[in-house]
């Protein structure tokens, strides 16, 4: 297949600009440290009590999280599969943005006296923003030929990071200005999370083409059931495709790190370093400006060194800096940290989708292919974010549970190593 117009390619890259604001305003900056000090203990001295138990406020948050990740991921199959027959994906895709987008919106009101509208706020924000990236990134194999999957998905990374690191800026600008009430400026940011999200979200809407072929797609099982026939299909094909089949066992242990990380990162820097907002925001500026280094880095080297080679340095990587996050004791040692992720996140993100998407095989199911994908990483999220809240939960040290996430991360590497061994052993039969 040919690339697509170069119309359509940016339209496709402006959906990350668009929903990328919610996670680093929502998940990594400005709710982390609006949640912080609305459920810290100058309100809450014993925890949050919910269902006859007090939670740490950071634990608390993970299984809210983790609770979200889990819905979608028991969804996304029953949807994806609806979009593949119908011909309809970004009818749900605009749906899920539109219910990530009011969520933000609505965070607004959160206070504490409204907790738990915070954190349910919060849950559906990333159910509309992860349930749409299902039908986003199934876009990818239809708008772009494989040698420019690496370009295109890294491309969209990079849209992402600008797009949200421009109203970073403008809710910091607030930050400054609007010093008499500190809450004020922080939540009128996430009132503009949800209008940036959806009025942006109009150019993808409005480019992205919808499939002309709908007519001939029947469902094969009932509505509610048939996504996870669907996903058992593509499993029996992944299962007679070696280096898929091993990759996406990598991709499922290492996202259990990566994704984990990204979503307590600040969290972290907040309760162990007791770091100011303003310190969190200009940290957060600077993780995503050198992401979108790393992004375009780690493209050019996937097409110098190929992908697997790439990805296995890259997790590589990973796992010095939870083990320099691990011995973190000052806001230097942070900010190093900090950026060192930055580096690794962006390259890792775009280039497992690109991976994906070229091992993957030609069909016109693509939502149920990246449904498969992104439902191998919500269950990682879901299991990475359990483990990391209930050792901090049973330690009371956030510290503790970065431990977890190295063995995450060096499972992660001895399966992509493995994946690389297998590749090789599938090129020698080909010659």
């Amino acid at each position: 297949m040919q690339t697509a117009s170069k119309k359509i390619v940016n339209g496709w890259a402006m959906y990350d600009w668009a929903n990328s604001v919610y996670n680093l305003v929502i998940t990594t900056t400005f709710f982390p440290a609006y949640y912080a000090a609305v459920t810290g203990i100058k309100n809450f001295p014993d925890g949050i009590k919910l269902f006859g138990r007090n939670f740490v406020n950071t634990e608390l948050k993970d299984y809210v999280l983790a609770t979200g990740f889990l819905l979608i991921a028991l969804l996304s199959p029953i949807l994806s599969s609806i979009a593949d027959y119908k011909g309809n994906k970004k009818n749900f895709m605009r749906f899920f943005c539109y219910l990530g987008a009011i969520s933000c919106s609505l965070m607004f009101f959160f206070d504490k006296n409204n907790v738990m509208l915070g954190l349910v706020c919060f849950m559906f924000a990333g159910i509309g923003f992860y349930g749409s990236q299902v039908f986003y990134n199934s876009y990818l194999p239809e708008i772009a030929a494989e040698e420019d999957m690496d370009r295109i998905s890294a491309k969209g990374f990079t849209m992402g990071y600008i797009g949200s690191v421009l109203l970073q800026m403008v809710g910091f600008a607030l930050v400054v200005f609007l010093k008499e009430d500190p809450s004020l400026p922080l939540k009128i940011t996430f009132l503009l999370v949800g209008v940036w999200w959806v009025v942006f979200a109009q150019i993808p809407f409005s480019r992205l083409p919808n499939r002309s072929d709908k007519s001939e797609r029947k469902l094969k099982k009932h509505v509610l059931v048939n996504g996870f026939h669907e996903l058992q299909l593509v499993w029996k094909q992944v299962i007679k495709m070696p280096v898929l089949k091993r990759f996406l066992t990598a991709f499922f242990f290492y996202s259990m790190g990566v994704q984990t990380v990204l979503l307590v990162a600040i969290d972290f820097g907040i309760k162990i370093l007791n770091l100011e907002n303003v310190k969190l925001i200009i940290t957060a500026v600077l993780l995503q400006v050198v992401a979108i280094i790393g992004a375009l880095l780690m493209s050019r080297l996937s097409g110098k060194f190929g992908n697997i080679r790439v990805l296995i340095f890259t997790v590589l990587l990973w796992v010095c800096a939870c083990i320099g996050g691990y011995y973190i004791q000052t806001e230097t040692h942070f900010y190093i940290v900090a950026s060192f992720v930055g580096l690794v996140m962006g390259g890792i993100q775009a280039l497992s989708r690109a991976t994906y998407a070229k091992l993957m095989p030609q069909t016109k199911d693509t939502a149920s292919f990246f449904s498969f994908y992104d439902v191998t990483e919500k269950f990682a999220i879901v299991i990475g974010l359990f483990s990391f809240g209930i050792i901090e939960g049973l330690t009371k040290d956030m510290r503790n549970s970065i431990l977890v996430l190295i063995i995450f991360f060096v499972l992660g590497l001895l399966f992509l190593l493995h994946t690389l061994v297998t590749q090789r052993k599938e090129q020698t039969k080909l010659i």
